[in-house]
């Protein structure tokens, strides 16, 4: 079904005014109205209960700015207890409207979503209002910040309220000054404080909490496949994370550390971001081994090299 497009299309978008105000940097969830626009015009779809925007369509709240070339809005009843007064006879279309509210909007072709500040890209994008999640899926998914650029395979989240992004599928995370960190699951977090009581969903990687809404990058969490690159060592391990404030990474589980044609291995390893240089760390007990080229030693002293129980540590 199709009626009443003005009235009922930006009632039902309005809607989104509703949620508490948060102070993140891609966060639909507050603000004031959302502009809309759409090349071909809008679609209200009554039984299936969606507003559709098509072609080149826009949403603008706040500062954030959703492109696509289709928008659809999820919509629901709201609870009797949120209802507003029932609106005055012969005003069929604001009453409908009103007793509704906007809980998912999918993003759908060419997807951008921009604020002042970042940026992110994908083929199809899925935002859960109740939760501030942002979901993207597609080809060439990629994250833009001050800080990092952050890309994936096979999908890529964004926890508003926690400050928090996950890439999936070979993850790669690049800092603006050319450190990279990548794994099968990557997690990054901001400088500011999880909600109390706030928590992700159910997730193949742990979730802990620990995120400014200035955007800062507080840290990275690797999972499987991970591996650090600097500009004079590799290191690669099953699980790895890197602190911004120490510039130090840790990665444990059948650790490799590379530089040239050396390679030492051993169970866990830190990597000093700033200066490049990667320490392997035994157990106690415990050696590490290596591999040195005669051709290929070291030239920067402790780069790549073992170090003991009382050796350096996160």
């Amino acid at each position: 079904m199709i009626a009443r497009l003005a009235p009922v299309v930006l009632a039902l978008l309005a809607a989104l005014a509703t949620a508490p105000a948060r102070a993140q940097p891609i966060d639909m969830s507050s603000g004031g109205p959302v502009d809309v626009t759409a090349r071909d015009g809008f679609e209200w779809h009554e039984n299936d209960q969606t507003v559709t925007a098509n072609g080149d369509a826009r949403a603008v709240r706040g500062d954030v700015t959703v492109l696509a070339d289709r928008l659809v809005a999820h919509y629901r009843k709201k609870d009797a207890a949120a209802q507003p007064v029932a609106a005055a006879p012969g005003d069929a279309g604001d009453a409908d409207a009103g007793s509704n509210e906007i809980y998912r909007l999918d993003a759908v072709g060419h997807v951008r979503i921009v604020t002042p500040t970042d940026e992110a890209v994908g083929d199809r994008a899925v935002y859960d209002i109740d939760q501030a999640v942002l979901v993207m899926t597609g080809q060439a998914l990629r994250l833009t910040t001050p800080q990092y650029v952050m890309t994936a395979r096979d999908s890529m989240e964004y926890w508003s309220q926690l400050h928090m992004a996950v890439g999936r599928g070979h993850a790669v995370v690049v800092a603006t000054d050319g450190r990279r960190l990548s794994a099968d699951v990557l997690v990054g977090y901001t400088t500011q404080a999880a909600p109390a009581g706030s928590r992700p969903a159910a997730s193949s990687a742990p979730q802990p909490a620990g995120t400014d809404a200035s955007g800062k990058l507080q840290r990275v969490e690797a999972f499987g496949n991970v591996e650090v690159r600097t500009s004079t060592d590799t290191v690669r391990g099953d699980r790895g994370v890197y602190v911004t404030e120490t510039q130090i990474a840790r990665v444990v589980g059948n650790v490799q550390a590379i530089h040239g044609q050396n390679v030492i291995t051993g169970p866990a390893a830190d990597v000093n971001m700033n200066t490049g240089i990667a320490h392997v760390v035994s157990d106690p007990g415990q050696r590490v081994q290596g591999l040195i080229m005669p051709n290929q030693a070291p030239q920067t002293p402790g780069s790549a090299t073992p170090a003991g129980p009382g050796g350096p540590s996160r």
